[in-house]
């Protein structure tokens, strides 16, 4: 399929081939679901702890005698019935990662795509660069071509004015081709390829 291919001033700048088998899939919310859980459960740090019983300092001699004291009968005073005792089944250091087969990480990239296309969300740029890292040039650019909310993916290498021009505009997010992702290009609401990063992912996801 056929896609305008636009300047940063909005003008077009010819038209590019899309591959249907990348940009025309069907919309699979499960597919991109799973791989968004996965990727999320990758960055978390899984840090958390709490002590159990063998590692709260305390005594381990019996609270009271066994019988006749009118109470309950108890044991050592770090189990987790007591103030300052132990936790009984807390959290522990521990990753939080599980596997998602290639194919289903491959077509969630794919599918990712496709949909941004099919909801009229996807913009194809000539070039991504600046002359200069000015953040108000690029401003009046976004303000030409409508985007606010945008994910821009550049090819192997992002242009530097380009991304240090994007780095103090909030909701704009500058990737290489390689960083592409699904979490990121569904957190945007506007998905901006580069004729090089459109080069690239088509070679990448093939």
């Amino acid at each position: 399929m056929k896609a305008d291919v636009l300047k940063l001033d909005a003008k077009k700048a010819g038209d590019v081939d899309l591959d249907d088998g990348i940009f025309g899939l069907p919309e699979r919310a499960d597919i991109l679901q799973r791989v968004v859980v996965w990727q999320l459960a990758k960055r978390r740090a899984g840090t958390h702890k709490v002590q159990g019983r063998s590692e709260v300092t305390g005594t381990t001699k019996r609270i009271g005698r066994q019988k006749g004291g009118g109470s309950a009968r108890h044991g050592a005073g770090k189990v987790s019935q007591f103030r300052g005792g132990g936790r009984a089944f807390g959290p522990v250091v521990r990753s939080h990662g599980h596997d998602l087969p290639k194919k289903i990480r491959k077509l969630g990239l794919k599918t990712a795509l496709s949909s941004k296309l099919a909801n009229g969300n996807l913009v194809v740029l000539d070039t991504a660069d600046l002359k200069a890292p000015k953040t108000k040039d690029l401003v009046k650019a976004l303000d030409k071509l409508g985007l606010s909310n945008a994910l821009f993916i550049d090819g192997a290498e992002v242009s530097e004015n380009f991304k240090l021009a994007a780095a103090n505009i909030p909701n704009v997010d500058v990737l290489p081709s390689q960083g592409a992702n699904v979490y990121d290009i569904l957190r945007r609401q506007k998905l901006v390829l580069t004729k090089a990063a459109v080069e690239s992912l088509t070679e990448r996801l093939k």
